[in-house]
C-alpha cells in the first residue's frame, strides 16, 4: 500500500538551525571560540577510526566526551590515550577488566555494557558520530537526539528500521542530523531546501560493488574474503557485503526518502564504477548538481563534523585528468535483487523495511561464517519479508517487536539451507 505523508527531517532542521539564535545556538555560525565536544559511538571501525583521525589532525578543535567500540578493547584503548576522552565503553561485558587495566593510571572513567553504550550517548557532547552497525545502533543514537545533539548519522539503519519513528524524535527534540554516508552528504551539499519542489529527481550513485559484471553462476561461488575486498572503498565487513550484494543502495534508498523531500518514484539509484560522482540532484530547469570527490570516507565525515563550516581533510585530492573517463550504467536487478527487494520494502512501508534490514543483518553474518551461500543473502530476505507479519510502527517497541521477529524468522530459513562449511 501507499504510506501516509511523513516528515522530512534535513530540510526542517536546516530551518530550525538558521532561524535559531545563535547567541544560544550550541553550534554558532560565527567562528567558535570553544572547542565543539565530540562523542564516538563505534569508534573503532571505519568510519570511527576515519573520525579520531581527523580529530587528532585537528585537535585545538575538538575535545572528546566519550568513545564507545564493541569488542576491540587494544583499539579502543590506544584510541582513549590519543584521544583522552573522559568515559570510554566497551559494548561486549567480557573485555571490561581488560579494557580497565589498558587504561590504569589515566583519568579515564570506563564502562561496559549495552547500558553503558546509552550512558555514552546521553552525556554532553555537542557533536555525536552515530557509527555502531546494524540495529545495535538505533537506541544509543536515539539516546543522542532526544537530549538535541547534532548527530553525524553514518548509521543507515536507524532510518531503515525505524524510520517515522526516528524522525519524529528528531524533530520533536531539536536534534539535527548530518549526512556521513558519502551519497546523502553529496545530496546534503547541493539540494536547495529552499526551493525543494523545483527537484526532479535525486540519482543515488552506486559503484557497483565487485561482482558488477560476474555471472550468477559465479556469484554463486563467491567467499566472504572476495565480497568484502571492494574495489573502490575500504569499509567494515558487513558494510562490504552489503556493497557486494548492493543491499547497501537499497538501504540508501530507503535514508534517503526519509530525508529528503522527494518520493521513492524519482530516487533513482545509477551505477558509476569510477566512484567520483558521489550523487546528484536533478532540477526542474534541467540542471543537475553534482558532489564529485575521491572515494575517501573522510571527505563526508569531516563536512559533517565542522559544519557549517569546512574543515581540512586528507584524503587525497581528485585529479580528473588521471581517470580521464566517468561511466554510468542501470544496475542489474536480476543480478542484484536486493535492490527490487529494498525498494519493494519501502513501498509496502510500515515494518515492511524493518524486516529488510533484520533478515539481511541475519543473512551477512551467517554468509561471514560460510554458513550459507552469497546468493542465498538475497533469497532469505524475500523469503523473510513473504512471511514476517506486516504491521504499522507506531513507536520503538513496534520498531523491536519486527526486528526480532523478522530474525528469527530468517533464522529458522537459514537453519534449513545446506551449510558452506
Amino acid at each position: 500500500g501507499s504510506r501516509p505523508c511523513r516528515c522530512h527531517g534535513w530540510g526542517r532542521l536546516q530551518e530550525q538551525y538558521f532561524n535559531m539564535d545563535l547567541n544560544s545556538a550550541k553550534l554558532s555560525t560565527d567562528t567558535a571560540t570553544e572547542p565543539r565536544t565530540v562523542t564516538i559511538l563505534g569508534s573503532t571501525g571505519s568510519v570511527g577510526s576515519n573520525t579520531v583521525e581527523l580529530i587528532e589532525k585537528n585537535s585545538d578543535s575538538f575535545v572528546v566526551e566519550a568513545l564507545t567500540a564493541n569488542k576491540n578493547v587494544s583499539l579502543l584503548a590506544e584510541q582513549a590515550r590519543r584521544l583522552n576522552p573522559k568515559f570510554v565503553v566497551l559494548a561486549d561485558p567480557e573485555g571490561h577488566n581488560e579494557l580497565k587495566d589498558a587504561l590504569a593510571g589515566t583519568n579515564i572513567s570506563v564502562a561496559a555494557g549495552p547500558e553503558a553504550v546509552i550512558e555514552a550517548a546521553s552525556r554532553p557532547a555537542d557533536w555525536v558520530m552515530a557509527s555502531i552497525v546494524g540495529a545495535a545502533g538505533l537506541k544509543p543514537t536515539l539516546t543522542a537526539v532526544r537530549r538535541g545533539a547534532t548527530i553525524g548519522l553514518a548509521n543507515k539503519e536507524c532510518l531503515v528500521s525505524a524510520g517515522d519513528v526516528f524522525v519524529k524524535e528528531v524533530n520533536s527534540n531539536g536534534a539535527i542530523l548530518l549526512p556521513v554516508d558519502s551519497e546523502h552528504s553529496a545530496i546534503f551539499q547541493v539540494f536547495d531546501f529552499d526551493n525543494a519542489d523545483r527537484v526532479h529527481r535525486i540519482i543515488l550513485t552506486a559503484s557497483g560493488g565487485p561482482f558488477r559484471e560476474t555471472s550468477l553462476d559465479d556469484m554463486a561461488k563467491v567467499t566472504p574474503e572476495q565480497a568484502v575486498d571492494h574495489p573502490n572503498w575500504d569499509m567494515g565487513a558487513k558494510i562490504s557485503i552489503d556493497s557486494a550484494t548492493m543491499m547497501n543502495k537499497g538501504l540508501e534508498l530507503i535514508e534517503a526518502y526519509h530525508l529528503f523531500p522527494v518520493p521513492e518514484e524519482r530516487i533513482e539509484i545509477l551505477v558509476h564504477p569510477q566512484s567520483v560522482i558521489h550523487s546528484m540532484v536533478d532540477y526542474v530547469d534541467g540542471s543537475v548538481l553534482a558532489q564529485l570527490g575521491t572515494p575517501d570516507m573522510r571527505t563526508p565525515i569531516a563536512y559533517a563534523l565542522a559544519w557549517p563550516k569546512r574543515m581540512a581533510a586528507s584524503a587525497p585530492r581528485l585529479a580528473l585528468e588521471e581517470i580521464a573517463t566517468l561511466t554510468f550504467e542501470r544496475p542489474d536487478m536480476d543480478r542484484f535483487p536486493a535492490l527490487r527487494l529494498a525498494r519493494e520494502a519501502l513501498k509496502t512501508g510500515g515494518s515492511a523495511p524493518t524486516v529488510l534490514n533484520a533478515a539481511n543483518e541475519v543473512s551477512v553474518q551467517h554468509f561471514l561464517n560460510r554458513k550459507i551461500g552469497f546468493l542465498d543473502i538475497a533469497r532469505v530476505v524475500g523469503e523473510t519479508l513473504d512471511a514476517a507479519p506486516q504491521g504499522s510502527l507506531d513507536n520503538l517497541d513496534d520498531v523491536a517487536e519486527a526486528d526480532a521477529d523478522a530474525r528469527r524468522i530468517a533464522e529458522e530459513l537459514v537453519s534449513k539451507i545446506p551449510s558452506k562449511n
